[in-house]
């Protein structure tokens, strides 16, 4: 089935959902989603949005504590941009209905809270639950509005895109690639859509899932970078991957976060004899920012041979962590944790893509037609290491810009006409026709890339780790591409796909950059080198890497 709108989103978070809103003023939109539309990180996001609106703040504090946070790679004037756009951005959630946590009836009074690397209390919050209090709302106003239809458990496949370029021997040098949509899987009836677009806005999210440790829901398998490495596009930074300090530590506990808000609060990282350690590794002792926390931490397990530490806030009392962090109190409570009484164990979890498909500043991305916004973006705001809650207000600023520069040339994308998409290369079949058998392959490889990526590609790095890792699953891309034509056309293979390539990709990203900086510390280059590498690594197809 073929289906034609003036604008596609791909995924339904709070980056996908607010371009969605503003771009249904202009056209059409469609939200494919490949799960349950409420199946995003952004739902699963505790902490809040980063903005400078106390007293005692400023926009030049933020951009400060950002820019520290990034460690040399963040690109300024858009630190400036997200940082002066969010009072803004956050008003307008609030005109979608999203209830912030208030201290007073002002349009901008609310409770701000403080996480690791801020100067100043500035997260603005719902309580422990800012997430799905964002994601609800969008929802609902989505819903409501006659110009945008949401296609839930449609499975993006790839980009529909038109190539006008040469070859030179192997090496396909284009000169112009145009997206028209993408090739999408329906669950329901098991065959391929093909959805047109003037504009295709990807908003996948991340791929934690490449890790076997991961505060990240199921869905983030990194879809929106392979989708768009694939089709040809510039992605940059993936080297740096975000491990949360304190992801739950119970058998009975998945991908569950104890928000680094606690910590805000009075929380303190401790041994399990007690004893505090973060002071041994950062002036800002348990609000240092992510990477020197999660580093500390692995560094204390590994000496102590401990499983994980503890997070002890039990000196706020019952009361005050029944009202903050409700979410989070009853799910310790929930399997026998008195968080009131006890300390939380606590380990490291993969958490968030600082790196991604490579955008401008109004999101567009190297092919035509074709925006990233999120966390499959890389914008230039985070650098080497995301200071805490700037994701959810970079979402929100992006989604603007993109809106902005697509209402700029509204006009002209009136007379677009799309391609005869028979005369593009569909390397989808519909047929489903396969040896069901061949499905034990893609569990044994998805848990094989999990483990090779936590114990060779995780916190801290070596070089020989790192070849090991390539080597082992640059096999295991081909036996996936080998075995893929005798597997039903499902989203666990398509999934598989693009985890394998994602990993793939963060390897190569992590053995280029011959230094540590942020999110990547590398025992074989433990320095940061300024000269040399105070860059974006950049990763394109068919070799052309810079």
């Amino acid at each position: 089935m073929e289906h034609e709108f003036d604008f596609l989103v791909i995924g339904s978070g709070i980056a996908g959902l607010t371009f969605a809103l503003k771009a249904a003023s202009m056209g059409t939109v469609a939200i494919v989603t490949k799960k349950d539309k409420l199946e995003t990180s952004t739902n699963y996001a505790q902490g809040g949005i980063a903005s400078a609106l106390g007293p005692d703040d400023s926009f030049d504090l933020h951009i400060q504590d950002t820019l520290a946070a990034g460690d040399g790679l963040c690109k300024r004037e858009i630190v400036e941009l997200v940082v002066r756009s969010a009072p803004e951005r956050i008003k307008e959630l609030v005109e979608w209905g999203v209830e912030f946590t208030r201290r007073g009836d002002g349009p901008l009074e609310f409770d701000l809270g403080r996480e690791g690397g801020h100067s100043r209390n500035r997260i603005v919050h719902a309580q422990d639950m800012t997430g799905q209090a964002i994601e609800k709302a969008l929802i609902r106003a989505a819903e409501k509005h006659p110009n945008i239809t949401i296609f839930e458990n449609t499975f993006a496949i790839d980009l529909i895109v038109e190539y006008e370029g040469f070859r030179i021997g192997d090496i396909l040098r284009n000169q112009r690639k145009t997206c028209w949509g993408v090739y999408a899987l329906r669950r329901e009836s098991s065959e391929v859509d093909v959805f047109l677009a003037k504009a295709t806005v990807l908003c996948t999210g991340g791929a934690g899932k490449v890790y076997l440790y991961t505060s990240n829901p199921d869905v983030a398998t990194g879809d929106g970078l392979a989708m768009a490495y694939r089709a040809g596009a510039r992605l940059a930074n993936l080297e740096f991957v975000q491990f949360h300090p304190t992801c739950l530590y119970h058998p009975k506990a998945k991908n569950f976060l104890i928000s680094e808000a606690v910590r805000g609060e009075g929380g303190r990282l401790i041994d399990r004899h007690g004893r505090p350690f973060m002071h041994k590794y950062h002036p800002l002792g348990d609000l240092a920012f992510r990477d020197v926390v999660a580093r500390a931490i692995d560094t204390e397990m590994k000496q102590s041979g401990d499983d994980c530490v503890f997070l002890d806030i039990t000196h706020r009392g019952r009361d005050f962590l029944i009202k903050r962090f409700p979410n989070i109190y009853q799910k310790c409570l929930s399997l026998g944790i008195d968080m009131a009484k006890e300390p939380i164990p606590v380990v490291p979890a993969a958490h968030y893509m600082c790196g991604g498909i490579q955008t401008d500043s109004f999101g567009r991305t190297s092919i035509e037609r074709a925006y990233a916004i999120g966390e499959c973006a890389c914008t230039g705001l985070h650098g080497a290491n995301r200071l805490a809650s700037n994701s959810l207000l970079e979402a929100v600023v992006f989604a603007h810009q993109a809106y902005l520069d697509i209402a700029a040339n509204a006009e002209s994308l009136k007379k677009v006409k799309f391609p005869d998409v028979k005369s593009l290369d569909n390397p989808f079949r519909t047929a489903l026709e396969a040896n069901q058998s061949e499905m034990v392959f893609i569990a044994h490889n998805w848990d094989v890339i999990r483990k090779i990526m936590w114990n060779y590609v995780g916190i801290v790095r070596r070089d020989k780790r790192l070849e090991l890792a390539q080597n082992h699953i640059a096999q295991i891309r081909r036996e996936i591409e080998e075995h893929m034509p005798n597997i039903p056309l499902n989203t666990d293979a398509l999934e598989l796909r693009n985890l394998s390539l994602v990993a793939q990709l963060i390897v190569s990203c992590a053995l280029k950059r011959k230094e540590s900086r942020g999110l990547h510390y590398n025992l074989d280059h433990p320095k940061k080198d300024d000269e040399k590498w105070q860059k974006d690594t950049i990763i394109v197809r068919d070799n052309e890497s810079e």
